[in-house]
């Protein structure tokens, strides 16, 4: 499928979505909100991915949400009844988080490439992902205090799990820039490049490391470390128990060690798509 605000394609179990509105520094217009989690979903159905790659074009990462959403916004939000103008705006909150939960519900990893600026909205988006890495130029700040609102979808609730909870109201409440090297050390990326090449071509790198692993055992890593996040220990390894009398199986064992021992790569049956409920079976 071909989408508006980037490109996405799928090579050697790689899908590799690239923002590409660089004059417009990558900002979320109205399309993207529409496109972005279809074709997240999409990835997931297919099945065919092992890891999902976000990166971007041009100077700056993502400027987050489009300007134009904010200047020419849909009159009915503010005009009618209070409180049904009230349930609507909820409602609406609610559907742009989940652009960006979506990144969380899918089974596989997901890895963010950033470069330049990760302003706003995109920094809701990629606290959702998996892992991020940068350049040595990016900066990360929380814009929503500047322009008098508060940040509603996704940062607040997830950056105090990545970063020091001090470390994140600080950035909440003044709005300022954290650069690269502070994300660094906060443990916000996990490591940083020269440039947007060398950037690209190591996340790419680690991504090809991924998708040669069991794609049954990463899945399970990622839901397993989400669930641990949001529950007890006590509750997340009884999960994990629970887990494993279901999933683990050894036919990925006896293809890792056959592999080994015929100096060939394993070759992993895929997760299966997702299909509907009750779908009728295809001949």
């Amino acid at each position: 499928m071909s989408y508006e605000t980037f490109t996405l394609s799928v090579e050697n179990h790689i899908a590799h979505l690239q923002l590409n509105r660089p004059d417009a520094y990558n900002s979320m217009s109205r399309d993207f909100w529409r496109e972005f989690p279809e074709a997240i979903k999409q990835i997931d159905i297919e099945a065919q991915a092992r890891v999902l790659v976000i990166s971007s074009t041009g100077k700056h990462f993502c400027a987050g949400m489009d300007l134009e959403v904010f200047t020419q916004p849909d009159p009915q939000m503010f005009n009618g009844e209070a409180g049904r103008r009230a349930e609507a705006m909820r409602r609406l909150v609610h559907q742009l988080q989940q652009c960006f939960s979506v990144l969380e519900d899918i089974r596989i990893p997901v890895l963010c490439a950033i470069q330049g600026g990760c302003i706003g909205g995109a920094l809701d988006l990629v606290c959702a992902a998996d892992i991020r890495y940068c350049t040595e130029d990016a900066f990360f700040t929380i814009k929503e205090t500047e322009l008098g609102m508060t940040a509603d979808l996704g940062t607040l609730q997830r950056l105090p799990q990545l970063i020091a909870p001090g470390l994140a109201r600080e950035l909440a409440y003044t709005g300022r820039k954290m650069q690269a090297a502070e994300a660094l050390r906060s443990g916000l990326v996990n490591r940083t490049f020269p440039d947007e090449g060398s950037l690209l071509e190591g996340v790419m790198a680690i991504a090809h490391e991924i998708a040669g692993r069991s794609p049954l055992a990463v899945t399970g890593c990622k839901q397993m470390i989400n669930y641990a996040r949001d529950h007890s220990m006590a509750d997340s390894l009884s999960y994990m128990a629970t887990w494993q009398a279901g999933m683990f199986q050894p036919s990925d064992m006896m293809q890792i060690f056959s592999a080994k021992m015929s100096g060939k790569a394993p070759e992993f049956e895929p997760l299966r798509k997702v299909t509907a409920p009750l779908q009728k079976p295809k001949n």
